[in-house]
């Protein structure tokens, strides 16, 4: 699914956070540490090789809500975008959490001149925030911030699997209508 918001591609695709090899940056579900781990992290680490560890440790912890940056490695994007999304009933508020994450990516990317960057559904795998809720707070921040975007002008959803592609495309129709 494709559409645009203030001049911004913004698209909902079926696929593998890893292989975005169109896209400048990819964000990762991280970690307050920054480590490889289960989920979006494992592949993206597993993919860039160790230096993403290595280069993400100065950087480390992060609290819910933040982003910080580093270089794709061996990823075929040039950036990462770490983002630490909230726990599900544990960190509170939630909604403002998951919220900022998608502000301080965009906005980071914006800062770096990135024109093209690739979410993953944040916070939904285990750190289980209700997928149609997470996808809700993620497209009404993106609607919200994409006025204020100088740079980036295409937005990418990489879901993993069917269903989680399902909410996001209907969570979409809703908001735009």
């Amino acid at each position: 699914m494709k559409t645009q918001v203030e001049g911004i591609k913004l698209e909902i695709i079926q696929g593998d956070i890893a292989a975005q090899e169109d896209m400048e940056a990819v964000v990762n579900a991280a970690n307050a540490h920054l480590k490889p781990g289960g989920g979006v992290a494992g592949a993206l680490h597993k993919a860039a090789g160790p230096g993403l560890e290595q280069e993400g440790s100065k950087f480390a912890p992060i609290k819910p809500g933040e982003a910080v940056i580093t270089g794709g490695h061996n990823l075929p994007n040039d950036y990462v975008i770490h983002c630490l999304g909230p726990v599900y009933g544990k960190d509170e508020p939630s909604d403002k959490l998951l919220a900022s994450c998608y502000k301080e990516a965009l906005r980071i990317a914006d800062e770096n001149n990135i024109s093209s960057v690739a979410f993953p559904a944040l916070s939904t795998g285990i750190f289980g925030y209700p997928m149609e809720d997470a996808a809700k707070i993620a497209f009404e921040t993106i609607f919200e911030k994409a006025k204020e975007l100088n740079k980036v002008s295409h937005i990418r959803f990489v879901l993993f699997d069917k269903k989680s592609y399902d909410v996001h495309e209907n969570v979409l129709s809703e908001i735009k209508n």
